[in-house]
């Protein structure tokens, strides 16, 4: 069974290679992060978990059994009762409803642990899945994400309410 968890120091290796593996596929429905990103990711991960330790973001990795990394599902500017989601799943797991199930465990993580009322996440006029788990998941479009926002490419900001989550999550 899949495990979400926190972005740990000892993640540096298996996410790398996550990104490595899955590079060309994430390039086709987003920009690419281009070889700098790569060559320097061990720079990377503890910038990563540096801000994750201010409570800026918080990095969960949704891991198999064997430890590979299947997806990364962040929370990132939290801050007044809010924060902007982003995610990525790796190809072989595309389409079968993973991120789907791990964007809700993080609006409810997002809820109930982090105390956050709202999430916000923006996606690419490309990337037709991403636009389909957002709106499984209770986000609703509520404008244009200009270009500047998605590393050149335009698309749409998505918004979801998390009270309803909170519930659920007390339940």
């Amino acid at each position: 069974m899949p495990e979400l968890t926190l972005l740990r120091a000892d993640h540096a290796q298996v996410v790398l290679a996550f990104e490595v593996a899955n590079r060309a596929y994430f390039a086709a429905s987003v920009p690419d992060r281009g070889d700098a990103f790569f060559a320097r990711y061990a720079e990377r991960h503890r910038a990563l978990l540096a801000e994750q330790e201010a409570g800026d973001c918080a990095f969960h990795l949704l891991l198999a059994e064997d430890g590979s990394v299947l997806g990364r599902f962040n929370l990132v500017d939290i801050g007044d009762g809010g924060a902007v989601l982003g995610y990525r799943v790796a190809q072989h797991v595309g389409g079968r409803g993973v991120a789907t199930a791990a964007v809700r465990e993080v609006c409810r993580l997002a809820a109930v642990r982090y105390g956050l009322g709202h999430l916000r996440a923006a996606a690419a006029d490309r990337n037709a899945a991403s636009r389909r788990v957002l709106l499984k998941t209770g986000f609703v479009p509520v404008g244009p994400a200009g270009p500047d926002e998605l590393s050149g490419e335009p698309g749409t900001w998505y918004r979801c309410e998390l009270g309803a989550v909170a519930e659920r999550g007390r339940h």
